[in-house]
C-alpha cells in the first residue's frame, strides 16, 4: 500500500526529527561540544562507530548481494552453483574471523586508554588539544547538590551559592564535587562532559573545562520523580571579567544561605526560578553531604568514625550511656567532643 504524497512527506519529517533528537537536535552537541572533555568523548564515539562500520557495512552489502544473486528468478543460476557436500573453507574462515577479532582488539585498546584518560576523577592535564595546562592554575571548585527538583551550587572560593544557575570562566579547569539530598540523580551538561551520578551521603567528582563562551543547557539525566522534567539549569561560560561580575551580582543581590534557609530550600518544589545567595554558612555543604543539617543529628562521617573505633563499646568507654536508637543533641556533642579529643591526641603522637 503506497502512502499519498503528503503523508509520505510527513513520515520523512518524523524520521528526520527522530534522527535530530538522537544527534542532539540541529547542533549535534554530543559530537560538537564546547568543552575539551566532551570533545574527546565525542571523538571516542566516532572512532568506535567507524571501527564497527568496517564490519557492519560489508556484512549488509554482502547480504543484499547474495539475496540478489541467488534469487529464484535469476536465469544465470545453474545446478553448478549447488554444492550440498561443501562444509569448510580455511580461507573463508580466516576472512570471517580475523576481521571481527582485529576490530575487537582495536576497540578494546581504545576503550582501555580512554577509560583512564577520561576518568571523571582524574585532574585535567590540558585545556584543549592545542593548549596545555599550566601547573600553577587552580581549578574552580563547585559543590553540587541534586535536590527535589532543583540544583544547588556552592562556590566555596567565592563564598556564594546559586539555584538552577551555574557559571565558570572559559579555559579554567573546573572541579565538581557532587552529592544528593534524597535520591540518586545524574548531573549532565552535554557541552561540558559526560554525565556523573549523585547519591545521598556520597560524593562523586567530575573534572572538566569549557573552551567557548556561551550559555549551555544543563539537566538531570536520571529520572527522580514528578519534577524530573523541569530539573534543568543554564551553564554560563564567561570570560574572567564577566565571571567576576557574575559573582559580584550574586553577592549584591542575594541573601544569606544558612541551615534554616537550606532546610526550607530542600523541600520538594518544581521548576524553581534562579536564586542567588550572597553568603553561605561555613561547612554547610559538608553537613549536606553527611546528612546532618538538622539540629541534633549526628553526621555520617562522625558515626562511621565511632563505628571504626568500636561503636557502642567506644561510647561506653567514654563514660556515656546513650539510647540504642536515638540520642539528644547534648549527648551527640559529648560523643563528638570525645572523638575530636582522641583524634587530636593521635595527631600529636604521629608528629
Amino acid at each position: 500500500m503506497h502512502l499519498p504524497p503528503r503523508p509520505r512527506r510527513a513520515a520523512w519529517l518524523a524520521a528526520l526529527a527522530a534522527l535530530a533528537g538522537l544527534t542532539g537536535c540541529s547542533k549535534a552537541v554530543v559530537l560538537n561540544p564546547a568543552g575539551d572533555i566532551a570533545a574527546q568523548q565525542g571523538h571516542l564515539v566516532v572512532q568506535a562507530t567507524l571501527l564497527m562500520l568496517v564490519i557492519i557495512v560489508p556484512v549488509i552489502t554482502l547480504t543484499l548481494w547474495f539475496a540478489w544473486k541467488y534469487r529464484q528468478s535469476n536465469a544465470a543460476n545453474t545446478e553448478a552453483d549447488y554444492a550440498p557436500d561443501w562444509h569448510h573453507s580455511t580461507m573463508l574462515e580466516l576472512v570471517i574471523w580475523s576481521g571481527p577479532l582485529l576490530i575487537i582488539i582495536a576497540l578494546g585498546a581504545i576503550t582501555w586508554i580512554s577509560t583512564h584518560k577520561l576518568d571523571p576523577y582524574r585532574p585535567l592535564d590540558r585545556i584543549s588539544a592545542s593548549q596545555t595546562l599550566s601547573p600553577d592554575v587552580k581549578p574552580l571548585e563547585v559543590q553540587v547538590v541534586a535536590m527535589d527538583w532543583k540544583w544547588l551550587f556552592f562556590y566555596p572560593e567565592q563564598g556564594i551559592a546559586t539555584v538552577n544557575e551555574l557559571a565558570a570562566p572559559v579555559n579554567r579547569p573546573i572541579l565538581f564535587k557532587l552529592t544528593s539530598t534524597t535520591t540518586m540523580n545524574a548531573f549532565y551538561v552535554p557541552d561540558l562532559a559526560g554525565m556523573i551520578y549523585t547519591m545521598p551521603g556520597m560524593q562523586t567528582e567530575l573534572n572538566a573545562v569549557i573552551n567557548q563562551p556561551g550559555v549551555y543547557k544543563g539537566m538531570s539525566s536520571h529520572y527522580s520523580g514528578a519534577g524530573f522534567s523541569g530539573m534543568t539549569f543554564k551553564f554560563h561560560g564567561l570570560s574572567d571579567a564577566d565571571f567576576d561580575q557574575w559573582v559580584q551580582k550574586a553577592k549584591t543581590e542575594g541573601q544569606a544561605l544558612d541551615r534554616a534557609t537550606y532546610v526550607k530550600l530542600a523541600e520538594p518544589s518544581e521548576r524553581d526560578p534562579v536564586q542567588r545567595f550572597a553568603s553561605v554558612e561555613p561547612g554547610l555543604y559538608d553537613k549536606v553531604l553527611n546528612r546532618c543539617v538538622e539540629d541534633g543529628k549526628m553526621c555520617m562521617h562522625h558515626m562511621m568514625a565511632i563505628d571504626a573505633l568500636g561503636g557502642e563499646a567506644y561510647v561506653k568507654a567514654q563514660g556515656l550511656n546513650l539510647p540504642q536508637d536515638i540520642c539528644t543533641a547534648e549527648e551527640s556533642i559529648q560523643v563528638l567532643a570525645a572523638l575530636d579529643s582522641r583524634t587530636a591526641r593521635y595527631a600529636t603522637t604521629r608528629q
